[in-house]
């Protein structure tokens, strides 16, 4: 949990120094960079402390890949027209994503009342996608996009890490991320240095990618030992921390700062998620009493 809490209040500072490359990059080459970046300094790490390469399944750490490539290039491409805040308010459906789909991949119980819960979080995501559609148009959709993939990507973690360390898992991950993102990038003929060329300056756009990079190998670490050492939908709920340090750097940095709709919707969708984790504890104690009855 503790993992989990560091791991969300970081998260908004790399939105803040992706927001500000949009200006000279596209979404996918903020991605690209930051990715490559992240793998760079994991595989150093990995040298330093002398630790092995673990490989887990190839069809998981490829999905692994493909939704951290759409996690992260969806949201990006919301901060391009976005305020962070609003983007994350609508990406906070992800707890609730989750709770859905670690039923129905990781065996977790979830029952009515829980996905009763979950349909009413989507409708305070719809609360706030709707004043923002007739803004920002198709983009509102993309943190929901992104909110899928990253449910599907801690989905994916559970899976492996009986098998695979955080750091290993993170490495391959960044590693397809970055093939699949190049790669589609140079068939499209999209990939332009041209705009970040002219030497290393640790202030300017080389400095942010490579400080940006470096913050995503950690914080992606810290969300993978979370994942990989307690039930997917038990952490869903403190990701909800995230929108405390978003409204703070999107004020700070950009000036921006949610409408009432905003707020009232990340209400619904807070209300929501609390509930399940409520749910979630609820079912735990009785588990364990069972657990512990059927012990003696």
């Amino acid at each position: 949990m503790a993992f989990m809490i560091v791991a969300v209040l970081l998260v908004p500072l790399s939105d803040a120094l992706s927001k500000s490359l949009t200006g000279l990059l596209n979404p996918f080459e903020i991605a690209f960079w930051r990715f490559l970046f992240q793998m760079l300094v994991l595989g150093m790490v990995i040298l330093i402390m002398r630790r092995r390469l673990v490989r887990g399944p190839w069809h998981l750490l490829i999905l692994g890949g493909l939704t951290s490539a759409a996690t992260l290039a969806a949201l990006i491409g919301a901060f391009v027209t976005m305020p962070i805040a609003t983007a994350i308010a609508i990406f906070f459906v992800e707890p609730l994503i989750l709770t859905v789909l670690s039923g129905l991949f990781l065996g977790e119980k979830a029952g009515i009342r829980r996905y009763v819960a979950v349909g009413v979080g989507l409708v305070g995501a719809v609360i706030v996608i709707r004043p923002s559609w007739d803004i920002f148009g198709w983009s509102s959709i993309l943190p929901l996009v992104a909110a899928t993939a990253f449910a599907g990507n801690a989905i994916v973690i559970r899976k492996l890490s009986p098998v695979m360390d955080a750091i290993s898992i993170q490495f391959w991950f960044a590693l397809v991320a970055v093939v699949t993102i190049g790669g589609g990038l140079l068939a499209l003929g999209r990939f332009d240095l041209i705009s970040i060329t002219g030497g290393f300056d640790p202030d300017g756009p080389w400095g942010q990618l490579l400080f940006m990079g470096t913050l995503s190998a950690f914080t992606f670490f810290l969300f993978s030992e979370a994942f990989r050492r307690t039930p997917a939908s038990t952490l869903a709920p403190f990701q909800y921390i995230e929108i405390i340090g978003a409204t703070i750097v999107g004020y700070v940095f950009f000036g921006d700062f949610p409408d009432l709709w905003t707020w009232v919707g990340t209400a619904v969708i807070l209300t929501s998620g609390l509930y399940v984790f409520q749910r979630e504890r609820k079912q735990s104690q009785i588990d364990a009493r069972a657990a512990r009855a059927r012990a003696k």
